[in-house]
């Protein structure tokens, strides 16, 4: 690559970050990174109607989160800040009347309800667009139409208007995407889109393509439902800059519902049972709280490794990748042409590898704070870690740490009393009884002593040790979960295992 490759993630602060949003980050991080060049965030904020208070914070602390932090934006300026496009917005209107005068673009004056008459009237005649394009620009208020005078007068007066771009008809707009190959557009089909708004702000069409030339972005990664507004801003490129400046682009392919009808959105979220957005996103107006995938239990690793196999592979049977394994193998040319289906069990299932895989205390101060919230006191660190470590490959998502761990700490508030009813007897009530004083008497606590002293009384006492091991299960840890049981009560303490044997026998009778 001959120019020094600098790639950009450009979202509006409108609300939660989609999955989908962070997996454009993570591509583009991956491809900056691989080719030792820059990733840059880049906030579009041109739509003050649509603009919600702290969104921007919040996407970057999904970034903070991920590990996915970019070389330059508003929180690291760079040599080509600001970056965020309301404070670029005096820049955009130069572009814009240089458009106009090159008659590439035009002024258009009409109200919203001239335009809403226009496409009523387009409506009764049955017409199939109700685009304002080159069939309707001529019976319109715009310097098409009107007079250079006429225009100017407007102007003059400072009648509110915007600047549209004039799309001439009858030609082929085509560029090479880096995942799909050649894509050629018909300009017949492509509007006359607005580029600077009556507030002086420019749309996303004029922005995008200003500031990516500005910024010098060497490579443009977008969802592909950016995919019809290309021929526009190709001819943007084409008249401002020359079509050989553009960066290389590619449309990523969606994410699509588990049933690969459509686009996930966190309307199927909530109706699945699972969240579409990285982080918890309260809506500032109503006050309704979405779920995001690191306060359910994801680990950030699982997270991106998930988000990196929606839509790619390397070629291999390779499932699990590490984030330096991922900049080491991605490849653009890796990436699928069709949609990715998103499968929850599939998430949870690279999370509890994830949680197996990396050392206990990578994760430590996160399961202690699910423990807190849980009324679970944690005093020695150096057992915490140990019990974590112990029990980690029976977890998928981190809040299952209180349940498999819990028991560890303090004893259990209620006993499965269902699962012991059936079987138990005076025997075994007999077996555990002698069984307190047995491992009151023994001279060494640990696991060997402890299930050495319990099959030989179960010898002794004709009953089958793996009989007697369920009840035990229940009277230490409360269910039918959990590592080896004599495990269990090594690391609870003698005093511990005894008093919790006691209380469950007063329980069973």
């Amino acid at each position: 690559m001959s120019k020094k490759v600098r790639v950009r993630f450009a979202p509006s602060p409108t609300g939660g970050l989609h999955l989908g949003g962070v997996r454009t980050v993570l591509y583009n991080y991956l491809f900056a990174k691989k080719h030792g060049g820059d990733f840059i965030v880049r906030i579009e904020d041109t739509d003050q109607t649509r603009f919600v208070p702290g969104a921007e914070e919040y996407i970057f602390k999904c970034l903070e989160w991920c590990g996915l932090q970019p070389d330059e934006s508003v929180l690291h300026d760079g040599e080509y800040a600001p970056y965020r496009q309301s404070e670029r917005k005096e820049m955009y209107r130069q572009y814009a009347e240089q458009l106009v005068k090159d008659g590439h673009a035009y002024y258009a004056f009409d109200t919203p309800e001239e335009i809403e008459e226009m496409r009523e009237s387009l409506k009764a005649t049955g017409s199939n667009s109700l685009q304002y394009d080159h069939n309707i620009r001529h019976k319109m208020n715009n310097s098409v139409r009107l007079l250079p005078e006429e225009t100017q007068k407007l102007l003059d007066a400072g009648t509110p208007h915007v600047i549209r771009i004039k799309i001439e008809p009858n030609e082929n707009v085509s560029f090479t995407d880096m995942i799909r190959g050649e894509i050629t557009f018909d300009t017949n089909t492509v509007d006359d889109k607005v580029l600077l708004k009556a507030d002086g702000m420019p749309t996303y069409h004029l922005a995008v393509v200003v500031d990516d030339h500005l910024m010098k972005i060497s490579h443009a990664f977008r969802g592909e439902e950016w995919l019809p507004s290309a021929p526009v801003h190709i001819l943007l490129w084409k008249y401002l800059f020359g079509v050989n400046e553009m960066p290389q682009w590619a449309h990523l392919p969606l994410i699509l519902k588990p049933d690969g009808n459509g686009k996930l959105s966190k309307r199927d979220g909530d109706r699945l049972g699972f969240p579409v957005y990285a982080m918890d996103w309260t809506d500032p107006k109503t006050g309704d709280l979405t779920k995001g995938f690191k306060e359910i239990g994801f680990l950030p690793e699982a997270f991106n490794n998930l988000l990196a196999v929606l839509g790619w592979n390397d070629g291999t049977e390779q499932e699990i990748f590490s984030l330096e394994e991922l900049i080491e193998k991605f490849s653009m040319d890796r990436v699928h042409k069709g949609g990715a289906k998103f499968d929850f069990e599939k998430a949870k299932w690279y999370n509890h590898e994830w949680i197996k895989k990396l050392p206990a205390s990578n994760y430590a101060d996160r399961v202690k704070n699910i423990f807190a919230d849980n009324g679970i006191e944690v005093s020695d660190e150096t057992f915490f870690l140990s019990v974590v470590n112990l029990v980690k490959d029976r977890c998928t998502l981190l809040p299952d740490f209180v349940q498999q761990a819990g028991y560890f700490f303090s004893a259990p508030q209620t006993l499965d009393t269902e699962a012991v009813k059936p079987k138990w007897n005076d025997a075994k009530n007999d077996f555990f009884t002698e069984y307190i004083q047995q491992l009151t008497a023994l001279p060494t606590w640990d696991m060997a002593s402890i299930e050495t002293s319990f099959k030989d009384l179960a010898t002794a006492k004709n009953i089958k040790p793996g009989e007697l091991q369920l009840p035990m299960r229940i009277m230490l840890v409360g269910g039918k979960f959990g590592p080896a049981v004599f495990t269990i009560a090594e690391m609870i303490g003698k005093d511990e295992t005894i008093a919790r044997i006691k209380n469950a026998l007063s329980i069973f009778e």
